[in-house]
């Protein structure tokens, strides 16, 4: 390259979804958002509650800040550290490095001193123990005691793809112990939508259930026109 690029390059605004949008998300479970977008929006299960959440009531909702960070790199996050707003998401993209940390247990720290409703990264974590003592809410895939490095170069308040889904700053997060879910911030006002609707039939569904219902109609119609055929060995 003739010329190296920039250590950091921050963008200072971006669309944010209203207290209201994010509002509508609160305590609603991941998967019925999933529902909500057609079964898709999940990043990879290799991004879990740190811990399995079995430590930290991992649930948070709100803007995602991206920071791209690039394998082994630490910088982009430094950077969302300085722009973040309170209730924002940082994600931090590391393309999926492993055997190195993306964040430790202090840095945790002033994530949640400055605001933070939580932490998303493609890479691994260090300093469990603190990160509980901490108590911010963490999705990784993974733990290593090695340390990134803030080299860059960085870019934070843009994009990356985490967990093989593209994700913008001024996306909706909504994540829990099922996982990390992203709502495109041109799609949070539909989602909420049919939001209700998935719900609802949730809710008819979880009562029938639990009331001994066990019948697929769907495979009995296909057995019924032949779509389907029962074999006797």
């Amino acid at each position: 390259m003739i010329q190296e690029p920039r250590q950091l390059t921050l963008r200072k605004s971006f669309p944010r979804p209203t207290k209201a949008q994010i509002d509508a998300f609160r305590d609603v479970p991941t998967g019925f958002v999933c529902d909500a977008m057609d079964g898709q929006g999940a990043l990879s299960s290799e991004i879990k509650a740190i811990g399995d959440g079995r430590d930290i009531k991992c649930h948070a909702v709100g803007p995602a800040i991206v920071a791209d960070n690039g394998p082994a790199g630490i910088l982009g996050t430094m950077g969302a550290l300085h722009m973040l707003e309170a209730g924002d998401i940082v994600v931090a993209a590391v393309h999926g490095h492993k055997n190195c940390s993306a964040s430790g247990d202090q840095f945790m720290g002033m994530l949640k001193n400055k605001g933070a409703a939580g932490f998303v990264t493609d890479g691994e974590m260090r300093d469990y123990d603190g990160i509980v003592e901490v108590g911010l809410p963490a999705w990784c895939t993974g733990l290593s005691p090695n340390s990134p490095y803030a080299t860059g170069p960085a870019w934070v308040g843009f994009g990356a793809v985490v967990g093989g889904v593209r994700i913008e700053s001024g996306d909706l997060i909504v994540a829990d112990v099922n996982g990390v879910v992203v709502v495109p911030f041109a799609k949070i006002d539909h989602v909420i939508a049919k939001l209700a609707e998935v719900k609802a039939l949730e809710e008819a569904l979880e009562a029938k259930v639990k009331s001994g219902f066990c019948t697929m109609a769907a495979i009995e119609e296909m057995l019924s026109d032949g779509r389907a055929v029962m074999l006797d060995d």
